[in-house]
This record gives C-alpha cells, structure tokens and sequence, in this order.
C-alpha cells in the first residue's frame, strides 16, 4: 500500500524523535517546512545505518541488502509513481527495516526535489555504510584489533561518506551560496564525525573497530590493544590533545559557514555546533578520559540549546518582518 506524503513526514517525526537525540535537538530551531525536511533527511540515513549495522544479519547480507537499497532509493528519486517494490528478497531478517525505509522515501523524494539535493549525496551515505562493512571487526579475545585506516587521508574519505555528505544535504534544506559553503558543510561534518570517534574510542574497540589512523598511534607509541585495554597513560594523553586539537581546527573552518547560509540556518548550525563542540569541551574537561565515563551533554542543557536556536530564529523573523 502505497504511504502518502503527510504519512511519510509524520513517520520521519516520529522516528528522528525517537532516535535522533542530539541532532533532533538542533532541528527544534528550524521552521516547519525545514524541521520536517531535516527529520527525512535524518531517518533516511538512519535506515541506512540501521542496514549496515544489524549485528543478526550476515556481513554479506548486508552487502547485498544495502546495494538493493541503494537500487530501490535510486530507482525511486527517479520516479514519477508513488507505489514502491521492495528491491530485496523477502525473509531476508530485515524486513520490518526495509518497510520503514519504504515509507520514508516519498518524504525524502519531496526533499530532494524541494530543496535541490544532488542525488548522489544520498547514494554516498550508503557507500559510507559499506565502508564499515568492507573492513570487518576483530573479534573481542583475539589480537587482530587493528586501525581500519593507514592514514589521515583515508579516515577523512570515510568521514565525508558518512558525516560530509550530511553536511551537504544539511545546506541544501537551509539555504546556502558559494562553493566556499560546501568545502565549509565537509568539514562541519567531519569535525562531528571525529568528535563521534573521540567519544566512543573505548566502546569501538570493544566491537574490533579502531578509527583512529595508524600513522596518529605510530606518533605516540600507542596501539589498539592499547585502546582496547583502557591504557591511559602520557602517550594516550598527548594521542588524545593530537586529536581533540585536530577536532578542534575543523570547528573553527565549520564556523566560517555561518556567513554563507541564510539566516534561517545559522540557529539550527549554532546549535549543532554548540552541541558536538560541548561534547568536545567535555572531553577535555575530564581530561581526555573517554574510557571511564560516557561522554555526553545532559537532556537539559540541550534542551536550552535548541531554545536559544528557536529564540534566534523568532528574533530573526520579528526582525525581518518589521522592516
């Protein structure tokens, strides 16, 4: 049965309400028309990830799986009908997943088409997601754990697969000029993605993934066993100033965004940088400890966050409207 529009968006709400936590915060700054564009957007890639990421379903079915939705999202976006087939084979253990992405897509066609979004941003999330899958985890009690990536390069490469192309599609929803704003929406993404990778060093590990780059450990003498063990010595503190500094430059580039987007997206970019930037304030206020405590921000100073964005954006337009 085919999903309407409104059944689209009002599922996309739900589902980035009930899983986005920080980046659903941020979106409370929006407009409506954006706030349901971001939550489509939102529960489009977590479908992808949740793809990739189902522990109960063989690595080489979720290749398979990601590449019939990948065929299913591309065939879709260029379509003109609104009753979709599923492009996977049934009793493949992700059916309920696959039907939820069936309705997300007419929400994520409209987004595309309103807002412009190039196509292959959204087919690069799901290249992202193979990437884990093509460098699968070491199992806990062996001493294979080693860094998926050599080089900083390559981590970046991963990183705009999975967290740039956010960036991209972000500006898009709301309003951008200049090139200068897509190399600036890259490295937005980049600076949450290793903020991502800082927090959840310890419980990466724990699942055979190090995403740290080889050539960053060789620098300090650290290594993943390393990691895996929770050592936190002088060579993990000066690993982790490295890192948090490195994070840190992506921050001030992603800033320099604020000047090309329309004012409507400055809140909801302050918020989200507010966000992931506290995260990274937090871990070097615990003094890089990421192995002891969860790194988070409490549901109370996001929520203030997201009313600071939603103020501004009411500021904005009372400001607009009374010239």
């Amino acid at each position: 049965m085919a999903t309407s529009l409104d059944e689209s968006y009002a599922l996309c709400r739900r589902h980035a309400r009930k899983t986005a936590k920080n980046f659903y915060y941020s979106f409370l700054g929006l407009p409506p028309a954006q706030f349901r564009s971001m939550c489509a957007l939102y529960s489009y890639m977590r479908i992808c990830d949740d793809i990739g990421d189902d522990e109960s379903v063989p690595v080489e079915a979720r290749r398979e799986h990601l590449a019939s939705w990948e065929e299913t999202v591309r065939t879709h976006l260029n379509s003109t009908s609104s009753v979709l087939s599923p492009g996977w084979r049934e009793e493949s253990g992700q059916e309920a997943l696959f039907e939820t992405g069936l309705q997300v897509l007419p929400a994520l066609r409209d987004v595309v088409e309103r807002h412009s979004i190039p196509q292959q941003y959204l087919l690069d999330v799901i290249c992202g997601v193979g990437m884990d899958l093509d460098q699968p985890a070491a199992s806990f009690d062996s001493s294979s754990l080693t860094c998926r990536y050599q080089t900083f390069d390559e981590l970046r490469d991963y990183c705009y697969h999975v967290a740039g192309v956010v960036g991209l599609c972000c500006i898009h929803v709301w309003g951008f000029r200049g090139e200068v704003a897509v190399e600036r929406a890259i490295d937005c993404g980049l600076a949450f993605q290793l903020t991502n990778i800082l927090r959840d060093l310890g419980e990466d590990a724990d699942s055979g993934r190090v995403y740290l780059p080889q050539e960053d450990l060789d620098r300090f003498g650290y290594t993943p066993t390393d990691i895996r063990l929770r050592v936190n010595d002088d060579r993990f503190q000066q690993l982790m100033k490295f890192q948090v500094e490195r994070a840190d430059e992506y921050y001030t580039k992603a800033r320099e965004l604020f000047q090309d987007l329309d004012p409507v997206g400055r809140p909801i970019l302050q918020a989200m940088v507010r966000i992931y930037g506290g995260l990274l304030g937090e871990i070097r206020k615990r003094d890089y400890d990421v192995y002891s405590h969860h790194i988070s921000l409490p549901t109370w100073q996001k929520l203030l966050i997201a009313a600071d964005a939603m103020i501004r954006r009411r500021f904005q337009r009372s400001s607009t409207e009374s010239r």
